[in-house]
């Protein structure tokens, strides 16, 4: 693939600035003929996260590994977040973001803990820029925290498009904002990545992943919204892409409840599984090496607002994925069904029951890829 000079891409960002400062330029100065705002602003939030597991399936453990020896754990406490963040909003278009889950200190934290470490600059609503870590858009869970997420964890092909690049923490620069489309806002994201995931020192090679979002409210009354994405680049000199599609919507069916789903589709070539691979092991033909996954995710409300207790929901989401269906397809199927009690408003104290049944087509012993039921009970509060 033929490289943009550095002249190219300097006369390119330059014209998105003046574009950008002439947009601005026609927006009234809002601290005129007011008191001026004092700064910096300082935000601090926090999150706590823990659950139990239990395996409700003989020789699987907690972590969902089939163990033949019957050595597994089968059940235990965890602690899957205890996040602090600070947002210092430094002038009226200046803000600096950092985010740190001190969780992650039970694990090996050289690559982990630290989460978002970024700046934007907005020059109004149509164009920010982010540069720094953080979650660049690709795909409908970028868009909101784990803390209010429908169900018990992150889609399992969130977590496979992670592994490749296009999902969760990374390191680059984005350009977003809302554009109007006649009546109908037009939100979008445009994004340049190491790929190699949050915390590491430098890109682990010389290429870089390019994404792109645009999202369609075509509905305000019914929250109607459609998502296409699309990502591009090059990894270790071989060419890489990634697709996706998505749509939420909500409806309210009586005074005090409403239903909302997420459905979301992705296919991406796995260079992960690819290069993790033996050069003997591997076909030459990285396209050969392909994932695909889709999920529905339905969420009912109730909102009860007894005493402390705010809403009651209950959601079932259905994934399918196959992490190499061109080479060795076997598909995993997830179903988890949930029952949520919040208290405080917001989500701001949260009890969650729920299930994850996972199915494949063809089991493997001593591995993870083997059916099993897990029972989780999670508790989580939002400071």
């Amino acid at each position: 693939m033929k490289k943009k000079s550095p002249f190219k891409i300097c006369t390119i960002l330059g014209f998105l600035l003046l574009y950008s400062n002439s947009v601005s330029a026609q927006v009234p100065d809002i601290t005129q003929g007011e008191i001026l705002e004092s700064y910096p602003k300082f935000q601090f939030k926090g999150l706590f996260q823990g659950r139990f597991t239990t395996s409700l399936k003989k020789n699987v453990d907690v972590e969902g590994v089939h163990h033949t020896d019957d050595k597994g754990t089968n059940n235990s406490f965890s602690l899957k977040y205890m996040r602090a963040q600070v947002k210092g909003q430094i002038s009226r278009r200046v803000e600096v973001v950092a985010l740190a889950n001190f969780a992650d200190f039970k694990n090996e934290p050289k690559t982990r803990v630290l989460e978002n470490a970024y700046l934007r600059y907005s020059f109004n609503p149509k164009v920010a820029i982010t540069v720094g870590q953080f979650r660049p858009w690709f795909g409908l869970e970028e868009t909101y925290p784990v803390d209010i997420i429908k169900s018990l964890e992150w889609s399992n092909q969130y977590t496979e498009f992670g592994k490749n690049g296009w999902t969760s923490f990374q390191i680059g620069a984005s350009v977003g904002g809302t554009l109007p489309l006649g009546t109908m806002p037009m939100h979008y994201a445009v994004s340049v990545v190491n790929g190699n995931g949050k915390n590491q020192v430098s890109d682990k090679d010389n290429g870089k992943q390019f994404l792109t979002r645009v999202v369609f409210d075509l509905s305000k009354k019914y929250d109607l919204s459609i998502g296409l994405n699309g990502g591009t680049g090059t990894v270790f000199k071989r060419n890489v892409h990634a697709l996706a599609f998505d749509i939420s919507s909500k409806f309210n069916l009586a005074k005090k409840w409403n239903l909302d789903f997420q459905i979301e589709a992705k296919q991406a070539i796995n260079h992960n599984l690819y290069f993790s691979l033996d050069e003997s092991n591997r076909l030459p033909d990285l396209y050969q090496y392909q994932m695909r996954g889709a999920y529905f995710l339905p969420n009912m409300r109730y909102e009860i607002d007894y005493n402390n207790l705010k809403a009651i929901e209950f959601s079932c989401r259905y994934e399918y994925l196959d992490t190499d269906f061109r080479q060795n397809s076997n598909p995993r199927q997830s179903l988890v069904p949930m029952l949520s009690f919040e208290f405080l408003k917001n989500y701001g104290a949260r009890i969650q029951m729920g299930m994850q049944m996972d199915y494949y087509e063809y089991q493997i012993d001593n591995t993870n890829k083997y059916n099993g039921n897990l029972f989780i009970l999670q508790v989580q509060s939002r400071l």
